[in-house]
């Protein structure tokens, strides 16, 4: 069984679940009607199927290669990031005005994650380019926009993010690039970005690098960064690439997974560059490419998620193994109890994954749409939830993969490894997991939790709602958002190093009572009867409760934690 786009259950989110007829309600997003929505994600569906699915293992198995100074990319690249671009598909949320859809980033996401599905190697390439895309749209001049984002939407160019150097990963104030003016307009950007997807390729026209560096004047740290774009090729009075800038691919990293995607090493020797926003305002321009880059990235897992649970349910149906304890089973091992019990939780882990997902993409597309105050919060609340929650899924529902297919799944022609070895990067990059959880309770709590109170609100009324069809499930949901909240108003009360110290589990808490949420909602709007019904059954009984012990956690603060001494850690 290949992979299979699950248009269907995107339907059902975006009509039950997550609120998606509220955009077409806007006049920003008027054209999203469910016609359009329904063409949209039938043809991205099949383009995935047809043309991306076949390149999954050519990319693991053929990596990318460094040869003479250029990127060469895996078997049948080329061709299938020319059926992303031919189809629109970078673009479908790219302003009009310069070539896109403008259709709603909850729509783009869908597309996002059945790409991912399909070739996660691949599908980078266009994620990094939409985040330059709305970094460009939001902060740099009409002249580089005019120049610049036509290409990148149609896909003849590619874009990069450069960020981190060998000293300063997560510190990104401690970089060492730096951009002299050239007195010209233009910048003199030197230094070395580590880490860098997809930082060359042999099928784009000119590759663009949005390259983050230091000013004479800049002041220390992040405050004195700006950001600069940095494209292989300077263009020529008419637009086209012409001469090859000073910069280059010094190496290829060799990775755990992702082989079909080029980590670059890439050093910058005095390459022109243009200035994109204020001076010393980089990080602000480079976060409205980050924000949304962690949605991206949480839909890279989940991803994965969905992709390792259709390859762990094939091969469970076809393995027999022992006698089926169900007198009407399959026959395989999926009846037994515990091969059950992995495969329900892996589908009850990536429904609920893709619906924080897409509930963040819809508060996302009503900020942008309405400028309320609300919904901004709404979204900035949900990003590291769905960053950290996404790939966290999809790195578990990937071993739980390999552990369904038993001794195959560590033999790697069946696949199910890849899918471990793929994903495992993404609960590192653009931000660690921690620091996601770290931004949650630091950051995003700096209203005194009142985001978070309205979100629990919500929640309980959603419960209350459904009483009427699913008393039981509907209690827990509700007792657990209430168990959420006290501890919600116990952190908050908190200072920042108690907080730091139970982020994780905090953020943890949040993800499964928001995925019994979703869950009691879908299940809902089948009046408890259906198979999602059956699964919303299986999370809120079985994996909602976890909540329990991570609130219990949280609680806990930083008390004893540093009592566990580096010393005894050795011992």
């Amino acid at each position: 069984m290949p992979y299979s786009a699950p248009v269907a259950e995107f339907r059902y989110l975006f009509e039950h679940v997550v609120g998606f007829d509220q955009l077409a309600g806007t006049e920003t997003f008027a054209d999203a009607t469910p016609d359009v929505v329904d063409a949209i994600l039938t043809e991205a569906g099949r383009m995935c199927e047809d043309k991306l699915a076949p390149l999954q293992r050519a990319g693991d198995l053929h990596p990318a290669r460094l040869e003479n100074g250029v990127v060469r990319t895996s078997p049948g690249f080329a061709e299938g990031y020319a059926a992303i671009a031919e189809g629109g598909w970078i673009s479908t949320s790219a302003p009009v005005e310069h070539g896109g859809m403008g259709l709603p980033l909850t729509l783009t996401t869908a597309v996002n994650e059945m790409m991912g599905s399909a070739c996660l190697a691949l599908q980078l390439n266009p994620l990094m380019t939409q985040g330059q895309i709305e970094a460009l749209e939001a902060h740099a001049s009409d002249a580089l926009k005019d120049l610049y984002l036509p290409k990148l939407i149609s896909g003849e160019w590619c874009g990069t993010m450069n960020l981190t150097e060998p000293q300063a990963g997560s510190d990104v104030g401690a970089l060492r690039s730096k951009a002299v003016p050239n007195g010209d307009g233009t910048y003199a950007v030197s230094g070395q970005k580590i880490y860098i997807s997809w930082g060359d390729n042999d099928f784009a026209g000119n590759i663009c690098h949005l390259v983050l560096a230091r000013l004479p004047d800049g002041v220390p740290g992040t405050k004195g960064i700006s950001l600069f774009l940095v494209p292989k090729y300077i263009p020529d009075a008419d637009g086209n690439p012409g001469r090859t800038n000073d910069l280059r691919v010094v190496s290829l990293e060799h990775k755990m997974g992702l082989h079909g995607s080029p980590t670059c090493v890439m050093e910058y020797d005095g390459a022109t560059g243009w200035l994109v926003g204020p001076e010393h305002g980089g990080m602000a321009a480079m976060f409205t490419m980050m924000n949304n880059a962690r949605l991206g990235v949480g839909v890279q897992g989940l991803s994965v998620a969905e992709a390792a649970t259709q390859k762990a349910l094939e091969y469970a149906l076809d393995r027999t193994q022992g006698r089926s304890p169900l007198p009407d089973g399959t026959g395989s091992i999926a009846d037994h109890a515990d091969v059950r019990r992995m495969l329900a939780t892996m589908k009850a882990e990536t429904f609920a994954a893709r619906a924080i997902a897409l509930s963040n993409a819809v508060a996302i597309d009503m900020a942008n749409a309405t400028g309320e105050a609300e919904w901004v919060s709404r979204a900035a609340f949900l990003t590291p939830i769905t960053k950290a929650y996404g790939t966290d899924t999809g790195v578990a529902v990937a071993e739980l993969g390999v552990q369904v297919h038993g001794g195959m799944g560590y033999i790697e022609e069946t696949g199910a490894a890849q899918y471990y070895r793929d994903v495992r990067v993404t609960a590192i990059y653009e931000g660690t997991n921690g620091i996601q959880a770290m931004d949650l309770v630091g950051r995003k709590m700096m209203d005194g939790g009142e985001c978070a109170y309205r979100l629990l609100d919500e929640i309980q009324s959603s419960a209350e709602a459904a009483r009427g069809v699913m008393s039981e499930l509907a209690q827990q949901v509700w007792d657990a958002a209430e168990n959420l909240r006290e501890t919600t108003e116990w952190l908050v009360a908190q200072d920042m190093s108690d907080r730091f110290a139970v982020a994780v589990p905090f953020l943890k808490a949040w993800a499964r009572v928001l995925g019994g949420h979703y869950f009691l909602r879908a299940a809902h709007a089948e009046d408890g009867t259906g198979d999602r019904s059956a699964l919303a059954a299986f999370h809120i009984r079985r994996l909602l409760p976890e909540h329990a012990g991570l609130c219990a956690h949280v609680r806990q603060g930083a008390s004893g934690l540093y009592d566990v001494t580096t010393e005894a850690l050795a011992v």
